[in-house]
């Protein structure tokens, strides 16, 4: 039997909603209604299919990317193995770790292709594409973690910040995790770099080899997970605030040297109820002020 995505219209009337396996996006263009209508149906055409071109080519998408070649044939399949170029000399990572960032820039990418929109985005489960153009702003919520209702604070993106990319990763993700950050939230020019880049962060907010943090290995929860036999944390018990802040720090070295190689443009870092932030992320003022040290910030469980 074919498989079909989902594609409707949400009960606002305002934003698209399509759905194909594990892929599921919610879009919203704000532009005169014919291009509006131009770039939801453009949208919808670029998606359809769009999963079975990553399945073509999923044996080589899991496996660790090498900087040197480029294997890989679709054009989501090679932006997403781009993205975690930059990262694949020193760390393992395999060009999944940049797939939900990488889909939402194709779709946005074939709306902005047919209209002239004032303002858009593409949602994929959190990881987000964006267009902005002159005047407009972008504001999300950051949440404490990303199993938890409530907003902790905002981040707010304006015309003139260079960022059109946010992503989200972290133990209570989508995906597994080789650290124990509840969330890191990062602001980068593209969303599939920084998709590739919060991932890179996560996995550096860590206190290896700690009693309190219960690992198994990735295949064991999902036998074909690109991490193959890696620990992933799965719990983390009672730390002590020294805990938090070594760990919390030792993402904060990592992100300070993605913001100055221009990987970057900033970054939130969360653990048991404990932020750290670095470089311009636009949060709200008179909170949680972006700093570009080592600093960790105590703010309250949401």
């Amino acid at each position: 039997m074919k498989r079909f995505p989902q594609m409707a219209l949400l009960p606002d009337g305002k934003r698209l909603h399509l759905q194909d396996g594990p892929i599921d996006l919610v879009i919203e263009a704000k532009g005169s209604e014919g291009d509006v209508r131009a770039a939801y149906q453009a949208a919808a055409r670029r998606f359809s299919g769009l999963l079975d071109e990553l399945c073509n080519e999923l044996i080589e998408l899991r496996k660790v990317a090498d900087p040197l070649r480029n294997a890989l044939n679709g054009v989501v399949a090679r932006r997403m193995h781009a993205a975690v170029t930059p990262f694949a000399a020193e760390h393992f990572i395999t060009p999944m770790a940049a797939v939900a960032g990488s889909v939402a820039e194709e779709i946005l990418g074939a709306m902005l292709g047919v209209a002239r929109l004032d303002r858009a985005y593409v949602n994929n489960g959190g990881d987000i594409a964006l267009h902005l153009s002159r005047g407009e702003q972008f504001t999300i919520g950051l949440m404490d973690r990303p199993d938890h209702l409530g907003v902790m604070q905002t981040i707010s993106i304006e015309t003139d910040d260079p960022a059109r990319g946010i992503a989200t990763s972290g133990r209570h993700g989508r995906s597994f995790s080789l650290g124990i950050a509840d969330a890191v939230t990062v602001l980068a020019r593209t969303a599939s770099q920084a998709d590739a880049a919060a991932t890179i962060i996560a996995n550096a907010v860590d206190l290896p080899g700690h009693p309190a943090i219960v690992r198994c290995p990735a295949n064991e929860l999902q036998p074909d997970s690109d991490l193959g036999a890696r620990l992933v944390t799965q719990d983390v018990g009672v730390l002590g605030e020294g805990e938090i802040d070594d760990a919390l720090r030792t993402g904060v070295i990592r992100a300070q040297q993605l913001l100055a190689a221009g990987l970057i443009e900033g970054a939130a870092l969360r653990l048991l109820g404990e932020t750290a932030l670095v470089g311009s992320t636009g949060i709200g003022a008179g909170v949680l002020p972006a700093f570009r040290g080592t600093a960790i910030e105590r703010t309250a469980h949401v």
